[in-house]
């Protein structure tokens, strides 16, 4: 049973024991991303996670932190979104407090020195131009753009080669000493701790201290007409992600959204993955899946086709998207999508990391809400997958899939935006 503790500092701890396992992780994450950073400081969420790890005074260098879990087998690393950033170590059990050592070290004691921001700026743009040589993943990136255009929300996570190039200390520090405050920040303890080891945390957490956090600027989640985002590449294949708006974080038909997503392209039996795949040979990646964000979200369908057949997987999307709000999904295959959705889920909860993420990323989501929503157990959302029925799932593809909400993003050697333009229509 899952146990949430505040601590005098506001800072809120979730412990979640797993029986059966070794091993414990130790999640610390703070509600902040790239949506919280204007245009002159794009990036600085992502840059910061990395400083996190370039030394302090009790470890001076990079090596001195990373030896020092190595040496026990342990796991480590960060992760920077559009809403939260995380920082985590996994660790055999009794290895407890090593781990409270080093991330507590990291996060109140980086020395963020001069000549290693100047240092990381090289690695970021190295990161950056891989994931811009790769459309499986820019194509992400790109479709966001085309929803939310020129805001944090439509921005890359990374920031860009301008604004990484001008990151510096004082930026840094700023960016730093408002965002990271212990009211909005979470620590998530899963595994096979004992109940004592909760007190731990106070110990290793208590100068984490209430800041002048300041929030995200909404998103605007209103569409009038179908938008592109096409991008000129000389590719041998052409990616392409058309999808719609959907719902926000914890929102009623949020789980309904997930379970399109998966009768759509969420598994190898899915029905664009059959068409496109196994029935045209139109493609080796076929995948749909739901996003949702504290105050918006998208369902999209993320394909790589041949250069002269995007037009024709174009229409197959549409026409799956224009099927599912036409006929009533049958009770077998609602059944068969939502076990794979449990079991997806359980599979994954297995390991002392995923139960921290789960607990912790729900907390986090719901601190920006204002503690809009419920932090649901794996118990308690699987009751909620069971509750959707075939009528939901036909009112919500009626809601979304409309031809005002198209979006289509296109990496490839095009340059007519007329043309796939002719496509959205729904």
């Amino acid at each position: 049973m899952r146990k949430i503790t505040k601590l005098p500092n506001q800072l809120e701890i979730i412990a979640a024991p797993l029986s059966g396992t070794k091993t414990i992780t130790v999640l610390v994450m703070a509600a902040t991303g790239s949506r919280f950073e204007n245009k002159n400081n794009s990036g600085i969420s992502h840059f910061l996670e990395h400083m996190f790890f370039k030394g302090t005074v009790k470890r001076p260098t990079t090596l001195a932190i990373s030896s020092e879990l190595d040496r026990v087998g342990g796991e480590f690393n960060a992760f920077t979104g559009k809403e939260y950033t995380g920082y985590f170590v996994k660790v055999e059990a009794g290895r407890l407090k090593l781990a409270l050592d080093v991330l507590s070290d990291i996060l109140l004691n980086s020395k963020f020195a001069a000549e290693e921001i100047e240092r990381e700026k090289g690695v970021i743009i190295e990161e950056l131009n891989m994931y811009l040589d790769n459309p499986l993943i820019y194509i992400e990136d790109l479709f966001e753009e085309c929803l939310y255009g020129d805001t944090p929300a439509g921005r890359d996570t990374i920031g860009t080669k301008e604004t990484i190039l001008k990151m510096d200390r004082k930026k840094i520090l700023d960016y730093m000493g408002s965002q990271y405050s212990s009211d909005k920040m979470i620590v998530s303890l899963a595994g096979g701790f004992k109940p004592a080891d909760i007190k731990l945390i106070n110990k290793y957490f208590n100068n984490f201290f209430k800041k002048d956090y300041k929030e995200k600027l909404k998103t605007n989640d209103e569409q009038a007409r179908p938008k592109l985002n096409l991008f000129y590449k000389k590719t041998d294949q052409a990616h392409l992600s058309l999808g719609v708006r959907t719902y926000a974080y914890g929102s009623p038909d949020e789980i309904t959204a997930k379970i399109i997503s998966l009768i759509l392209g969420g598994t190898m039996s899915s029905r664009l993955f059959t068409e496109l795949r196994e029935r045209r040979g139109l493609a080796y990646y076929v995948r749909t899946h739901n996003e949702p964000y504290t105050d918006s979200g998208y369902l999209t369908t993320q394909a790589g086709v041949p250069i002269a057949k995007a037009a024709e997987a174009i229409k197959i999307i549409l026409a799956e998207y224009k099927k599912i709000t036409e006929k009533l999904v049958s009770a077998e295959e609602l059944n068969r999508v939502k076990q794979c959705l449990i079991g997806r889920t359980t599979l994954n909860l297995e390991s002392s990391d995923s139960l921290a993420n789960w607990y912790a990323r729900q907390a986090i989501l719901f601190k920006e809400q204002n503690n809009a929503g419920e932090i649901l157990t794996p118990e308690k959302y699987y009751t909620r997958i069971k509750k959707v029925t075939a009528l939901d799932i036909g009112r919500v593809a009626k809601e979304i899939f409309v031809k005002q909400k198209l979006n289509l993003a296109v990496i490839g050697p095009y340059k007519d935006k007329e043309e796939f333009e002719k496509m959205l229509v729904l």
